[in-house]
């Protein structure tokens, strides 16, 4: 009985034929679809496996991280969350939506999404990087592409991504000290150095995250590739640009405030230094620990310039003695935030939920009309 229940009873060749044929929308044939996969792939669809739809099930009910309700259309515990969406429609915003869902699901490993034709398998591990699997429809035909989604259903961990946060933040740092000892092998000033590199980076994490024009800096860099010595006058149209706000060719370029790109400025590469930066430029820098910035702020200076900052920032007081002076070192995140959360976080937390208390109490006092009228909340929120 058990070696019939674990039978695929669909195959492949079908489900690809049935679906390429089809032109059912996400609540037509989302359902119908996801069951005729679990028969492909030997796996009970939700409610045979799950009749309580406690731990796999169909419209699962969540609270999204802004407390607005949701449901995930398919949910299995420890496993994944997965969203459907009508055909051809933009899978991007399914998995933005399955990232609000996660909290609220336990954090599934995996989140999925699908218009029918095509199937998203984002890895959803904390601290380690997302990998992304495309699976189309005719590419289900190859048993290893089929062996990602059994997996997802059996054994998310085979698809658990070997590198993590760290280590992918390691490698670029380590890519742009090599980038570093280069340039300041060829003259250059070792703190100039350090802020060049820091726009090119910001320019990275801009890129990736649509602060920049699709693939702008990508692009300038594949251009550059073609002459080295264009680069540096490439890199001051882009970073005048970013100063002010304007334009790049006919790409619109945003203001970005906070002095980074204050001095337009760009040091020159040659190839081979092209070659790092744009091999780091591929890289997925929404998945890099922004505090790269801050080591490569600190591994651009000398231990000379770090010694003379610190005795730029010597405070006296009136008398004229020192009162101490600030070290130019890097902090990483944790210790930080081992400051932060008992200092300041935890106060504002307790104030807050003080505060919270008294509008509840106000506004369950009744207070005259205001609970009553169109708009105004009848319940605070938490921080």
């Amino acid at each position: 009985m058990l070696e019939n229940a674990m039978r695929p009873r669909m195959t492949v060749e079908d489900f690809v034929r049935k679906w390429g044929r089809s032109s059912l929308g996400e609540s037509q044939g989302s359902h119908e679809h996801f069951i005729d996969l679990c028969h492909v792939l030997a796996e009970m669809p939700p409610a045979e496996a799950d009749p309580s739809a406690t731990d796999y099930c169909f419209e699962k009910a969540v609270a999204k991280t802004d407390r607005r309700p949701g449901r995930a259309d398919v949910w299995k515990r420890g496993c994944f969350a997965w969203e459907y969406k009508g055909p051809g429609r933009n899978l991007d915003e399914a998995y933005a939506q399955l990232q609000r869902y996660a909290p609220a699901l336990a954090n599934p490993p995996l989140l999925i999404v699908s218009d029918m034709a095509r199937i998203r398998v984002y890895t959803n591990w904390t601290n380690a990087v997302t990998v992304t699997h495309e699976i189309g429809l005719r590419d289900l035909l190859d048993p290893d592409r089929r062996d990602i989604l059994k997996w997802a259903f059996s054994d998310p961990e085979r698809l658990r991504p070997g590198q993590t946060r760290a280590m992918l933040t390691e490698d670029v740092a380590a890519r742009f000290a090599t980038l570093a000892a280069r340039m300041v092998a060829r003259g250059h000033d070792r703190w100039t150095v350090a802020h060049f590199l820091m726009r090119l980076v910001f320019c990275m994490f801009a890129e990736d995250i649509g602060l920049l024009g699709k693939g702008l800096f990508t692009r300038l860099l594949d251009e550059a590739a073609h002459d080295p010595a264009d680069f540096a006058a490439l890199a001051e149209q882009l970073f005048r640009s970013m100063k002010n706000g304007g334009r790049l060719g006919f790409e619109k370029v945003d203001w970005f405030n906070g002095g980074l790109f204050e001095d337009a400025g760009a040091l020159p590469l040659d190839g081979d230094d092209l070659a790092i930066v744009r091999e780091a430029a591929r890289l997925d820098w929404s998945e890099i620990d922004p505090t790269i910035m801050g080591t490569l702020f600190e591994r651009g200076l000398s231990p000379e310039r770090r010694r003379a900052l610190a005795r730029e920032v010597v405070r006296r007081d009136r008398d004229g003695r020192s009162k101490g002076a600030v070290g130019v070192y890097y902090t990483p995140e944790p210790t930080i935030m081992k400051l932060v959360e008992p200092i300041i976080t935890r106060p504002l937390r307790r104030e807050w939920a003080a505060a919270r208390d008294r509008i509840t109490a106000l506004l369950g006092q009744g207070c005259g009309a205001p609970a009553a009228r169109p708009g105004v909340p009848r319940r605070a929120g938490t921080l």
